[in-house]
């Protein structure tokens, strides 16, 4: 049964005056009128149709104060991907406000569609649902990469969101905090939204989403550390992740004076799926002005195949500054490139002006060039001219440079430009069309976006926002927030001895527990030190340490006092080893999809290649191993697996297709060519014998093949849609 709020006016003190009513939160609750909500942690499991919240807000001119209240969907201590349903429900209306709500353990904390002048005020959505990651130190998984690019038909909702705004115009959020969810703050066909001092950060996804939403102000925000797909010195993919992303027609957006560093891109724009087929329209005409978008895995700022303004932002640290491609009839003015591989980038560009900029030890200051052959399958070429064309490089500061300007197939003016212990000033090839002259010229800043009356100093309230990229730590849940400690490897997490780093804020650490470890550098130290490791069998280890020190907040947002004891751990689990791999190529004739009995005959046969290896986990985009085919080829893998007690799950990651027998049961059957996913088996304790059967059509190889404790389920990050 539904129940609905109604307001009981009771007269209060001699001016008449009325006084809001308190309610309690349960299940299914409409609310209608203003109420303030009686603070205490409400536990109120939801439905798994995000269709039906826990708590609905429907009407005109409401506003509700939860006081401090807590909904909770989830227990803290639960794998965040087991997180469903909705907690609130804002169904259209008018002047509607939500104060002082902490909402967590949904897949949605906040849905609202249809609303005109929403204003959410100091509301937490944290703690919301995000997906268990594969990526490990040393292995990068695409079944974690993510897409972003179709929502007709509200296909983001499937990453779940801290709040989900839809069709909704006017209004303002402002003081509100998501963090260790998968996507912040999302908009879909949202407009004229004052968006400011936000704390959006340590999500696996996004910070802040634009879906087809203009005319938006978004300004002293902290919106960092968005972010999957990176591991120190092995790989800086970013997957996809970003602390701003703007698709699909979002235009006229003011975006200013935010702290948005070490996010997969620090800003993603895209023009959308509707211009890349027509040509026609873009993300245009966005101000971004004064941000840091520095330390991206991959890009400070990518925008493309569309016309912006990029002035006063600083981007240090990162793969690309600004990586603009097909970009046209943009202004990047004033902009200060620090120590990024490439400062500007911009392929297929169009009449872009890149003037007074500074581009201090980027290896490449300007890189502007065109293809040959552009993507067949791109509707965008066909209907534009994407020369690379008609620039304008001006009054830019060139400091400690490998190459200041570099450009192929590109025509345009140099004026004015200054190279200070630059290796190259300037590398053409295939053409001399852009060519540096001298003097000046006036190329005039936009102006400011006057700040909010009130508004943060975002940077300097952001202490991780000058660390290096080594300052993202990326682990199955996603990025490491750095409020309570963690062991964290300084290197490889695999070999005879292994050093682990303990992170996280001020305090003390000794040994608590060991498993498997014969020798350890030290039993007590402070945070900050790095502890040597030598396990007597790499295979199963584990390093429990205890912390003192400032009070700290679980990855979970479970809290301890100062001085009170917190425990972490570190170690590995893999109790599979010794695989016997054979490979077979196969023919058209003894394809696994279409000739099953052929192809079952194949495996019977003597294979091309046989070797043995410690670990079954092959990813590439082309052999690593010498003899495996780039296409066309199986393997079959046996081995030995003992398992003493507890509970285990048998996992896979594969691309294409696998099937796994343990015993001689199949447990797993992902016979379809597929790209990355995971398959799941529960496995019990005992001595069993493996078989893997596994087929690559072309393209991605990847086949992960290991067993961990508990029961598991987990599919990952939703795949593309």
């Amino acid at each position: 049964m539904i129940a609905f709020v109604s307001v009981v006016l009771i007269a209060a003190g001699a001016r008449g005056q009325q006084p809001t009513p308190t309610i309690t939160l349960r299940p299914g609750l409409v609310i209608t009128h203003s109420v303030r909500v009686a603070p205490r942690t409400y536990r109120l499991t939801a439905d798994s149709s995000l269709d039906k919240p826990v708590i609905t807000i429907r009407g005109n001119d409401i506003t509700v104060d939860f006081a401090g209240a807590s909904l909770v969907g989830l227990d803290p201590n639960a794998d965040p991907d087991l997180a469903r349903g909705t907690g609130i429900s804002i169904e259209g209306g008018r002047n509607v406000r939500v104060l002082n709500a902490t909402v967590r353990g949904y897949k949605v904390g906040l849905l609202a569609r249809g609303t005109h002048n929403l204003t959410l005020t100091r509301d937490d959505f944290s703690h919301n649902w995000k997906p268990r990651l594969f990526s490990g130190i040393e292995h990068e998984s695409l079944v974690d990469w993510l897409s972003h690019h179709h929502n007709e038909q509200r296909e983001w909702l499937r990453f779940g969101a801290g709040a989900y705004l839809e069709d909704v115009h006017g209004g303002e959020i402002r003081d509100v905090r998501i963090e260790q969810g998968m996507e912040g703050l999302m908009l879909v066909r949202s407009d004229s939204l004052r968006i400011w001092n936000n704390v959006i950060e340590f999500n696996s996804g996004v910070g802040i989403g634009l879906y087809r939403s203009s005319d938006n102000v978004i300004m002293h925000n902290r919106a960092s550390y968005n972010v999957r797909g990176y591991s120190h010195g092995f790989y800086r993919r970013g997957q996809d992740s970003a602390n701003l992303l703007l698709y699909e027609q979002s235009c006229r957006n003011v975006v200013a004076y935010n702290s948005m560093t070490h996010g997969g891109d620090g800003l993603f724009l895209w023009a959308g799926q509707s211009t890349m087929d027509t040509g026609e329209g873009g993300s245009n005409d966005n101000l971004f002005y004064g941000n840091d978008f520095s330390f991206a895995p991959t890009n400070g700022m990518e925008a493309t195949f569309s016309r912006n303004v990029f002035a006063e932002n600083r981007v240090e640290g990162s793969d690309y500054g600004l990586w603009g491609g097909y970009s046209f009839d943009s202004r990047i003015v004033g902009n200060h490139f620090t120590r990024n591989r490439t400062g500007v980038a911009i392929e297929h560009g169009q009449n872009n002006t890149i003037a007074k900029n500074e581009f201090d030890g980027d290896t490449v200051g300007i890189n502007l060039w065109a293809n040959p052959i552009e993507p067949g399958d791109w509707g965008y070429p066909k209907h534009r001219d994407t020369r690379s064309r008609d620039y304008t490089v001006a009054v830019n500061t060139f400091i400690g440079n490998r190459v200041g300007v570099r450009s192929a197939n590109t025509t345009g003016t140099m004026v004015g430009n200054r190279y200070t212990r630059v290796d190259s000033n300037v590398v053409h090839a295939d053409t001399n069309a852009l060519s540096e002259s001298g003097g000046g010229g006036e190329f005039g800043m936009p102006v400011a976006p006057t700040p909010i009356a009130g508004g943060m100093d975002a940077r300097a309230l952001d202490s991780l926002a000058s660390r290096d990229r080594s300052a993202i730590i990326v682990d199955e849940w996603g990025p490491c927030d750095w409020r309570s400690p963690k062991l964290w490897p300084v290197d490889s997490g695999r070999g005879a001895t292994i050093r682990l780093r303990v992170l996280g804020p001020p305090g003390t650490w000794r040994v608590v527990g060991r498993r498997g470890i014969a020798t350890l550098s030290a039993d007590r130290g402070r945070v900050a030190d790095t502890v040597t490791v030598t396990p007597r069998a790499l295979t199963d280890w584990e390093l429990t340490l205890e912390y003192r020190g400032t009070a700290v907040v679980s990855p979970r947002g479970v809290r301890t006092a100062a001085s009170a004891p917190y425990r972490f751990s570190y170690g590995r689990f893999e109790p599979l080893g010794g695989w016997r791999v054979a490979v077979f190529p196969w023919t058209d004739a003894e394809d696994p999809r279409t000739h099953p009995d052929a192809f079952a005959a194949l495996l019977r046969g003597t294979p091309s290649l046989s070797f043995e290896r410690s670990r079954l986990d092959m990813m590439w985009s082309r052999p690593a191993i010498a003899g495996v085919p780039a296409a066309k080829w199986a393997a079959v893998a046996t081995t030995t697996l003992v398992l003493d007690s507890g509970t285990f799950t048998l996992r896979t990651t594969s691309d294409d297709g696998v099937r796994v027998w343990v015993d001689g049961k199949l447990v797993i059957d992902d016979w379809t060519a597929h790209e990355s996913r995971v398959d799941n088996a529960p496995v019990t304790t005992a001595r069993h014998v493996l078989r893997v059967e596994y087929y690559q059509v072309d393209g991605w190889t990847e086949l992960r093949v290991e067993v961990v404790r508990r029961r598991q389920r987990a599919a990952g990050s939703p795949g593309p849609h």
